[in-house]
């Protein structure tokens, strides 16, 4: 199959074509005969549905530029009031439409005529979004996108001084790279203090998310937001159950592999003890990473990369900086984070992140491009519902670009040491992901079969989950305050809770992946594009046999895994002599 990164925004057929979502009365309409209009054959089931397809992609579309316009200026105070009307004025209004809309395909005999594998998933999700509707949850959703957007409005404004000159928290990180270990450690505590300025205003927004989530999930019928959320992803494939056993797989395979590599770090930069500004420092004499200048040449240099691996993925780049799709650079004023914003209309994503000219920046680009490649792959599908693929592997997309790309990094450093380095921290990056991923799944368990828990409850919790997954060859002593609001920093519990495991599943999706990259290149990345290309129209064990990988995490298979990361990370390890 020949892939075409010539991506075309989907012709207008049922909307004017300079139509815009300005207010609900113009929109309403379109809804509103969608719901009207009489279906009587399989060609007016199609018909309807295309029509459909179209709303939401037009639709969908509006409300991201809204939420990227937002968060790449948070001090805007219009566009964040653009932001705030569309969730408080427009989307509780589609709503139940929406559900009636769904009802109505899902009533209809000619559903039933429809090619049942091609639209199983999708029917499967409408099925399940009738069931968790409730129209008394609408006006406590979209109280609740509201607030959770105040979380990147406070921490965009988060800033530390070093050497007499401001910087972002992002920008500030890079100095956790210098060999001075003086300075590491002042702007390491600079950093958590000024979170910490802020402990009380992210406790209180985040105890208010929790109650309204909880609510919305009483509303629902279920106990509690964690089963309510499981439904609400559409999570059929796996369990709560399968997600506790993924915590213990990483405590027994996973932790002794961190051990191991923070205490050869320590012992690398001939510490007595190894102390979290240590992490990412190397020794006297050793000057840190610096692949790239800034987001132009960051966008060069991957473009470059993806080149190498498959033209069509650099395509895919090239495509997206031509149409502006790129927002790189850290800046005062930017929320933090990064993502890849699919456009549903226009087909061409959006990459939005806060390059500070780290090692860390290169792996986040090459994981965001994966994502985009992945959009530009589904595009092709005929209906907008069927772009919409489950997350678990949409981080397969990512996760494994990060590894694919390994093999061209020579494109970001000259020095083949400094090559070998890059490739040791990512090898490190993916085995350290782990114990995090695991602290924060595990803490958002507690905090949702705990709804009414208190702050000194929640701290306790989080204290004790925490010190569970921390190294036994990393010295925490005296950072316990800082330690105590750790999670705060974790943008997904305040914007889109539960929202973190499929970074763990997807994990060892990627070293699957990679382990086949490894025996035969182009066989690994046509596997790779043979699932993306699918995007949600297939359930997540079939998207995953599509890529030739198992939709597995039981302890087994995870000690496989790492067996295959520790003998390649060993390849890294040790300078050539």
């Amino acid at each position: 199959m020949e892939y075409s990164a010539a991506i075309t925004k989907i012709p207008r057929k049922f909307l004017p074509e300079d139509f815009k979502v300005t207010d609900w009365e113009s929109l309403e309409p379109y809804f509103k005969e969608l719901l009207d209009r009489p279906i009587n054959s399989v060609q007016e089931m199609q018909d309807w549905l295309q029509d459909l397809s179209e709303l939401e992609a037009v639709v969908g579309e509006d409300a991201a530029w809204r939420q990227i316009r937002m968060t790449c200026d948070t001090e805007n105070k219009e566009l964040e009031e653009a932001f705030n009307y569309f969730v408080l004025e427009i989307d509780p209004k589609i709503r139940p439409y929406a559900d009636k809309l769904n009802r109505k395909l899902v009533d209809s005999p000619y559903t039933k005529e429809l090619d049942q594998k091609e639209y199983f998933t999708y029917l499967r999700n409408v099925k399940k979004s009738i069931d968790l509707f409730r129209e008394e949850n609408i006006p406590i959703l979209a109280e609740i996108a509201v607030q959770a957007q105040q979380f990147g409005v406070i921490n965009g404004k988060m800033t530390v001084e070093v050497d007499g000159k401001e910087y972002t928290l992002q920008q500030a990180a890079k100095f956790l790279e210098s060999p001075h270990r003086e300075l590491r450690e002042e702007v390491y505590r600079k950093i958590q203090e000024r979170r910490l300025q802020d402990k009380d205003k992210l406790n209180d927004l985040f105890s208010s998310l929790v109650q309204k989530r909880h609510q919305v999930a009483l509303n629902a019928g279920f106990e509690n937001y964690r089963d309510y959320k499981f439904a609400d992803l559409g999570r059929f494939d796996y369990k709560k159950e399968d997600c506790f056993q993924f915590h213990h797989a990483v405590k027994t395979h996973v932790q002794p592999l961190v051990d191991y590599i923070y205490d050869r770090k320590r012992q690398k930069l001939g510490l007595d003890a190894l102390r979290p500004w240590d992490v990412d420092a190397e020794p006297e004499g050793i000057l840190p990473l610096t692949p790239f200048r800034n987001g132009e040449d960051l966008t060069f240099k991957t473009i470059e990369c993806f080149r190498q691996m498959n033209p069509f993925f650099a395509d895919c780049l090239i495509k997206m900086k031509e149409m502006g799709r790129l927002d790189l650079d850290s800046r005062k004023g930017k929320a933090p984070g990064g993502y890849n914003c699919p456009l549903p209309e226009t087909g061409a994503p959006f990459i939005f992140m806060n390059a500070a000219g780290q090692m860390h920046d290169v792996t986040t680009m090459v994981h965001e491009g994966g994502h985009a490649i992945h959009s530009f792959l589904a595009h092709h599908l005929p209906l907008t519902a069927f772009k919409d693929y489950p997350m678990e592997i949409a981080e397969v997309a990512s996760m494994t670009m990060e590894l694919f790309s390994m093999e061209y990094w020579d494109v970001f450093f000259d020095d083949e040491e400094d090559l070998r380095r890059a490739k040791e921290h990512q090898m490190e990056r993916v085995l350290t992901i782990f114990p995090w991923i695991a602290t924060i799944d595990k803490f958002q368990h507690w905090v949702y079969e705990h709804p009414d828990h208190t702050l000194e409850e929640r701290a306790e919790n989080w204290r004790s989950i925490l010190n569970e997954f921390t190294s036994i060859a990393m010295d925490v002593s005296g950072l316990e305050n800082y330690r105590r609001y750790g999670w705060q920093r974790q943008l997904h519990l305040f914007e889109v809770p539960f929202y973190y495991i499929e970074y763990g599943i997807a994990q060892l999706g990627a070293i699957g992946l990679w382990k086949q990259f490894k025996e035969n290149k182009e066989k690994a990345v046509q596997n790779y594009l043979n699932a993306l290309q699918l995007g949600g129209t297939r359930t997540l064990p079939e998207l995953y046999e599509a890529a030739g990988l198992q939709f597995n995490f039981s302890p087994d298979y995870i000690s496989e895994l790492m067996i295959f990361v520790k003998e390649e990370m060993e390849k890294f390890t040790h300078p050539k002599s």
